[in-house]
């Protein structure tokens, strides 16, 4: 059975969506969602991945207002997600569960996930038994495929997928930068992954847009061996060629973006030889200059206790560095200054290292923090 019914390979990701407000990630322009929505709906593609915290825990309801109250149940396909950091107890499981089905008002999920599977998590979701119960929920109906997000070693997907071969699909990391990271490890988990015969959806194609915004030198030579195509196809292309992967996910934050998108992603040409040579040339060259990996997925920023926007001030760092050093004065700065007057400021931390403990990309994230302080607080 294809799990993914032949859906073409374009996901829309709910988690960086446009906002009213760029200091407040709950703050989402909904008119701007539901123009975005009918217009991937518009041309053929039909893949929704949320999660409950996504937005500051306002996605789910995005979902409704810009899809679910407004189209055919059967014109789209929703996945979302349970996460180990907001269950204890096996009540917990039907507590966020059945909140989901009420904020989106989907009636039953087409993919439903247990949220950023690796160790620690996966005792969790041991301990509450949380396998058989996305089973039963499958069984039920309220699920139609069950499956889990990864953020860990190749090792540990292998114990997952073989203790649980009931698992349906696995959601991967997958982009050109990270495939043969020391860190993030994707090339080996890929490899797993098509060894249980999983299906993968990717998710971090663009790596949380730093993909999107690469060195100059990259960008010409993707520019002068395709002028028609976008810096981001590059990566989405990469990932769609992958063996096994039925789903791309792309967190599209503006039309501009979706289209674009669109446009390569309806029936993806996978990378010749050439390319896959510049990709290799691209990711040497990137890797030169990003100082800090982050994807700006956020789970370091709910338990801090210091409430610093650390992706945020990981972004504006990188930028920073990568600005012509000629200039004399950045916006950079302006915007760290506007940031933590609201938030904590990178000096701010107090090393307790929750945000290492959760972060997906094992990040030496307090470490950073100093580096950011130093830059922007001097």
């Amino acid at each position: 059975m294809d799990v993914f019914g032949g859906r073409k390979k374009l996901g829309f990701g709910m988690m960086r969506l446009p906002l009213l407000d760029p200091g407040n990630d709950g703050s989402i322009d909904i008119a701007q969602v539901k123009a975005m929505v009918d217009a991937f709906l518009e041309r053929g593609f039909s893949y929704f991945d949320t999660a409950w915290m996504y937005c500051g825990f306002k996605s789910e309801e995005a979902v409704r207002l810009a899809l679910c109250s407004r189209r055919p149940r059967d014109s789209y396909a929703l996945a979302t997600k349970l996460h180990a950091g907001f269950i204890e107890t096996k009540a917990d499981r039907d507590r966020v569960f059945f909140a989901q089905l009420e904020k989106t008002g989907a009636g039953f999920f087409d993919y439903y996930l247990l949220h950023d599977l690796g160790s620690g998590h996966y005792e969790k979701y041991e301990r509450l038994d949380c396998f058989s119960w996305l089973e039963e929920k499958r069984a039920s109906g309220l699920v139609r495929h069950m499956g889990f997000s990864f953020h860990d070693s190749p090792e540990m997907l292998d114990r997952a997928l073989s203790e649980h071969p009931e698992t349906e699909f696995v959601q991967l990391q997958l982009n050109y930068l990270d495939w043969d990271s020391a860190g993030i490890r994707a090339r080996e988990c890929c490899e797993v992954a098509v060894k249980h015969g999983k299906p993968i959806v990717v998710m971090e194609p663009v790596k949380g847009g730093t993909l999107a915004r690469v060195p100059a030198r990259v960008e010409s030579a993707f520019r002068a061996k395709n002028p028609d195509m976008s810096v981001p196809s590059w990566a989405l292309r990469f990932a769609a060629g992958l063996p096994n992967v039925k789903m791309v996910l792309s967190g599209m934050s503006s039309m501009e973006q979706l289209l674009d998108n669109a446009s390569f992603m309806s029936e993806p040409r996978p990378l010749d030889e050439e390319e896959l040579s510049l990709i290799a040339a691209a990711v040497a060259e990137i890797n030169s200059s990003i100082a800090i990996a982050c994807t700006g997925c956020s789970y370091c920023t709910e338990g801090c206790p210091q409430r610093i926007a650390i992706p945020k001030y990981f972004s504006l760092y990188n930028a920073e560095l990568q600005e012509c050093a000629e200039k004399t004065w950045t916006s950079q700065g302006e915007y760290y200054e506007r940031l933590s007057a609201v938030y904590g400021r990178a000096g701010d931390c107090i090393a307790c290292g929750q945000c290492e403990a959760v972060c997906p990309q094992h990040l030496p994230i307090v470490e950073a923090l100093g580096k950011v302080a130093r830059h922007f607080e001097k």
